[in-house]
């Protein structure tokens, strides 16, 4: 089994920063990619950025030059950085990883989701 357990977020003004990590545990062969998605309030989850074992960076347009994802192999860890935050970064984060539990297996995990709020 495989877990991914987030921690930060919280609520923060308009303009202020937030830090999201995500942790990655079990039974882990490799871990090929991992990312954010976030879900507001009765909208679908969308993706937010994505960081590849070999440190490949990719980010959703509304994110980008405001937010850092950024990963730590030797820990099973991603983080995500985020400044200028604004009201509409409001949502419930979730990290997301592609991971192998065997050289011929692999599967998509998520964690919990943690709550990002940005008061105006």
């Amino acid at each position: 089994q495989v877990q991914l357990v987030e921690s930060g977020g919280g609520l923060v003004q308009a303009g202020g920063s937030l830090s999201l990590s995500c942790a990655a545990s079990g039974s882990i062969f490799e871990i090929n990619s991992m990312g954010w998605y976030r879900q507001a309030p009765g909208k679908q989850r969308d993706w937010v950025a994505t960081i590849t074992a070999s440190g490949i960076t990719n980010y959703a347009d509304s994110v980008k030059g405001r937010f850092t994802i950024d990963g730590d192999n030797s820990k099973n860890t991603v983080y995500l950085q985020m400044h200028s935050l604004k009201p509409e970064d409001t949502a419930v984060y979730y990290c997301t990883a592609e991971i192998m539990t065997s050289p011929r297996y692999q599967s998509d995990y998520w964690g919990q989701g943690t709550q990002v709020t940005v008061s105006s």
